[in-house]
């Protein structure tokens, strides 16, 4: 797991109370969730929250049956965890991206918001998403728009150096990227998956509108606008309909976790940790508190020194 990409870490950060609550998100909040329920079927089987942080949108999953909120952040998934403990169907799952602890074929559903964008190397992402696609599976990408009219007018008028034109995506700042919605689908139809129907998204996050609109009304006139996605892509925001990938297979009964390192499936929680039963392998993971925590495995050696 060293070889994989570096990955963008909210450990122990106020990501909630200092990026959404009260902080004047009310609009892109709503325009996300219309998007949302347009593209997710209202029901199903198993679901997975990519980047689920803490879980401001768990509550639109309430028709499907086992919904895992997964991050790299075992902060935000505790944050998640203190308003949502009273409802069994989620589970908290705590890992890398690359390296998702599932077996093939698990997710009927799997939702991505405001995270591809920490992304370093997307393709090798959606290859591990497609690995626990469910065959007839949707799954709902959101990524930053590369090509949206203000990086036009900027690159236009001299004011960034990077071309919203060029298809390759643009580091802006550190694990901050944008992408271009040619290059997406060129990615994920390598790794199988059918890119369908698109929505544009956040036309109108703008500040000086944001303050002087009711957010009810630019909520109205962004679910309007959101329909042009198909022909053409100027809002910050993209989201795009993927079928799965129809090579894939499905998930053996009653099998769910994976040893994210050589993806042996695993058995049941013995003394607060999932082993690997593969003997060229033998890694434990630690399970505390219903939290399942595949970040990083546990010391072999600690556990022989006590």
């Amino acid at each position: 797991m060293t070889d994989t990409p570096p990955v963008c870490d909210y450990e122990g950060s106020d990501y909630r109370t200092r990026f959404w609550e009260n902080q004047g998100r009310d609009y892109e909040d709503r325009v996300e969730r219309i998007a949302l329920r347009r593209m997710l079927p209202p029901a199903g089987t198993t679901l997975i929250e990519i980047g689920a942080g803490f879980g401001r949108l768990a509550n639109e999953y309430t028709g499907y049956e086992k919904v895992v909120l997964f991050d790299y952040s075992r902060s935000l998934l505790r944050e998640a965890q203190a308003h949502l403990a009273d409802d069994a169907r989620f589970i908290y799952v705590a890992g890398n991206w690359y390296n998702m602890p599932f077996v093939d074929g698990l997710f009927a559903a799997m939702v991505q918001i405001r995270t591809l964008h920490h992304a370093a190397d997307a393709p090798a992402l959606f290859r591990e998403l497609a690995r626990i696609a469910q065959p007839g599976g949707h799954y709902i990408l959101e990524f930053a728009n590369k090509q949206n009219l203000k990086a036009m007018l900027r690159f236009g008028l001299k004011r960034q150096s990077w071309s919203p034109f060029a298809r390759e995506p643009v580091e802006f700042a550190a694990l901050n990227f944008d992408f271009h919605p040619r290059w997406i689908d060129e990615q994920l139809q390598a790794m199988g998956f059918a890119p369908g129907r698109r929505l544009t998204v956040s036309h109108f996050r703008i500040g000086f509108l944001k303050r002087l609109a009711p957010t009810g009304l630019l909520a109205r006139l962004d679910s309007l606008a959101q329909w042009t996605g198909n022909w053409w892509q100027l809002a910050p925001s993209v989201f795009v309909h993927n079928a799965h990938p129809k090579q894939g297979v499905t998930a053996v009964s009653h099998t769910f976790f994976a040893c994210p390192t050589c993806k042996t499936p695993l058995g049941e929680v013995e003394n607060g940790r999932l082993a690997c039963a593969n003997p060229d392998c033998g890694q434990q993971w630690r399970v505390e508190n219903g939290l399942y925590d595949f970040k990083e495995p546990i010391d072999q050696s600690s556990i022989i020194n006590h």
